[in-house]
């Protein structure tokens, strides 16, 4: 097992000649979304709102969109937008949906540096038509399957990393990524997925452990912790990663360093869909770290870029530019509130 460490919020100094500003790890889908009337549909008064579809009953679709998702080449877009030069590590199949995820990140100016091998893209069907959130019905494919051989270890000459949820063989490549940028000074941001963080912070070490950013929403922490306070959420999980940043929907997010909490709350906006939120936010506060922004601020970059993306359908939709962030801002930052320890 391995040592408990203490973190302080200093990130570290890449290495110089870097070629790439940073490189994303993670899955890649063809998203397809649903959109059904109200009324096709009933509702449970659950804790969890529960939806139901009857069975046996052929339903009219009000609207279908196809776009591409996955954290892996979501955040990469993001980033990518924002002017910095960027790698994708992440595995497609020989399928039509591979290609035009290709062919998609291609466009976006990223660099694919992962592999192709037999097998089918990730597929998500997204239910959209009940209030303003989603269920989302996910197949994993190819993603899966990451392998330490599916790369050239040489084309991690990066100044950052981010890693995005990965599965079985792809979570087990990670791990070795991890390793491996903490072996030669790069910083690297994790943003994990409920699937990972019900595992427990015993099966998640080997990349919680020195991330320079750890990125969550409050169900996952909560999970990965098995608290239910927030500060004792945030406190627990700095112990492992230097700065910790725990999202939660409406009620904005919270944030740990190790010296200072920080919460920002968002502005009020017309929701549309809320897909990629969590990848925009999470992929906004990195950017601005990597800008040499203080904590304060890239949170405001992380509050812009989530608040694009939900008022449109789909999770690279809009996705800001240097030129949209910056009137962003100086339109509507987010306001945040700083605490001590």
């Amino acid at each position: 097992m391995m040592a408990k460490l203490k973190y302080s919020s200093v990130l570290l100094v890449p290495k110089r000649g870097s070629m790439y500003d940073i490189i994303t790890v993670g899955s890649a889908t063809v998203d397809v979304f649903v959109k059904t009337s109200t009324k096709n549909v009933k509702i449970i008064n659950t804790p969890e709102h529960d939806v139901c579809y009857p069975i046996g009953s052929k339903i009219l679709i009000d609207d279908l969109h196809f776009d591409t998702g996955g954290g892996g080449t979501n955040a990469a877009t993001a980033f990518s937008r924002l002017g910095f030069k960027t790698g994708w590590i992440g595995k497609l199949g020989n399928d039509a949906n591979s290609a035009t995820i290709l062919e998609t990140i291609r466009k976006e100016g990223i660099d694919f540096l992962g592999s192709q091998g037999e097998g089918f893209a990730g597929y998500s069907v997204i239910l959209v038509g009940v209030g303003n959130d989603r269920t989302i019905l996910s197949f994993k494919g190819i993603n899966d399957q990451l392998s330490p051989n599916d790369f050239d270890w040489n084309a991690l000459n990066t100044k950052w990393l981010y890693f995005s949820s990965m599965m079985s063989q792809s979570w087990k490549t990670l791990e070795k990524i991890a390793k491996f940028a903490r072996k030669n000074g790069v910083n690297y941001a994790f943003n994990p997925s409920m699937y990972l963080a019900q595992q427990g912070l015993r099966s998640l070490r080997k990349v919680i452990d020195g991330a320079a950013v750890l990125i969550l929403n409050k169900e996952e922490s909560q999970a990965l912790t098995g608290k239910s306070v927030d500060k004792e959420m945030l406190q627990l999980l700095q112990e492992y990663s230097r700065i910790v940043v725990v999202t939660d929907g409406a009620n904005g997010a919270q944030v740990f360093d190790g010296e200072k909490f920080y919460s920002i709350m968002p502005n009020r906006i017309k929701v549309v869909e809320t897909t990629g939120a969590g990848d925009a936010f999470a992929a906004g506060v990195v950017a601005g770290l990597m800008r040499g922004q203080k904590l304060d601020k890239a949170l405001q970059i992380g509050l812009a870029e989530s608040e694009s993306v939900i008022q449109h359908i789909g999770a690279k939709n809009k996705l800001l530019s240097l030129q949209e962030l910056e009137m962003s801002l100086s339109k509507r930052a987010g306001k945040v509130s700083v605490g001590v320890l």
